[in-house]
């Protein structure tokens, strides 16, 4: 029975020690780690810190070039023609022709040739619509 808690006890012994140099081994590596991080860091800041200069060194350089002027006189370009917009009886015979043609394949059995019954009485009446809109319009 000594023999068992002798043995036990030295079991115990050697593996705290190991235990102890295994977390001695982790933290060196973490500490080393943790400085290569900041070298690169590091480097990156450096880097940043060179291309700084060359800007303001070309800054610099730039400010003290000297600007020559020339005054010429020219015409301003023409503006741009503006946009011809839609006359009401062809907004109609868009709007009544999409609402027709969703309708007509809404209602009809065969959906493809109701859309295009349905969008071609819509084009119709919107297009009649939009003449009488643009009519009182130019009243």
């Amino acid at each position: 029975m000594k023999y068992i808690y002798v043995m036990l006890a030295s079991l115990m012994i050697v593996s705290c020690k190991k235990a102890e140099t295994a977390g001695v081994m982790d933290d060196s590596q973490v500490k080393i780690d943790s400085m290569k991080m900041e070298m690169v860091k590091q480097k990156a800041i450096d880097s940043m810190k060179i291309e700084m200069a060359k800007q303001e060194a070309e800054t610099a350089a730039k400010e003290k070039e000297v600007t020559v002027v020339n005054h010429t006189t020219t015409q301003a370009a023409p503006a741009p023609a503006a946009k011809k917009k839609w006359s009401s009886t062809a907004k109609g015979a868009v709007i009544g022709a999409g609402v027709g043609a969703a309708t007509g394949a809404i209602v009809s059995k065969k959906k493809g040739t109701g859309a295009i019954i349905g969008g071609l009485a819509g084009a119709g009446v919107g297009a009649g619509t939009g003449a009488i809109i643009d009519g009182k319009k130019k009243e």
